[in-house]
C-alpha cells in the first residue's frame, strides 16, 4: 500500500498539463487523491467506460468520464498573473501559505 502524498495542489485549483495526451490543457481539479498521489482534472484525460445497467442508469451503454492523472503532470496556474507556476511556502499569522513564484502573490486566501 503507498503511502499518502503531500500534493502541491488541491480541489478547486486551476491546473495546466505538462505532459501526455492533453498536453497544454487547462482544467479545475475536480477530486484529490493523496494517497494515490493523483488528480482529476476536468476536460482532461477522459476514457469511456462500458456500464451495465443500474438504477442510477438505467440505458447503461458507453458513458466518457475523467480518469485520474498523477499529480506531478500538472502545474498549478496563478489566479492573479495567469501563469503556470511552480509554489513557494511562506508563514502567515502562524499558517502555511501558498504563493506564486512569479509575482509573489499569495495562493489561499
Amino acid at each position: 500500500m503507498a503511502t499518502a502524498v503531500k500534493l502541491h495542489v488541491k480541489k478547486g485549483d486551476t491546473v495546466q498539463v505538462l505532459s501526455g495526451k492533453d498536453k497544454g490543457k487547462e482544467g479545475k481539479i475536480l477530486t484529490a487523491l493523496p494517497k494515490k498521489g493523483k488528480v482529476i482534472v476536468e476536460g482532461v484525460n477522459k476514457v469511456k467506460r462500458h456500464t451495465k445497467p443500474s438504477q442510477t442508469n438505467p440505458q447503461g451503454g458507453i458513458v466518457t468520464k475523467e480518469a485520474a492523472i498523477a499529480s506531478c503532470k500538472v502545474m498549478l496556474v496563478c489566479p492573479s498573473c495567469k501563469k503556470p507556476t511552480r509554489i513557494a511556502h511562506k508563514l502567515e499569522d502562524g499558517k502555511s501559505k501558498r504563493v506564486c513564484k512569479h509575482c509573489g502573490e499569495v495562493i489561499d486566501k
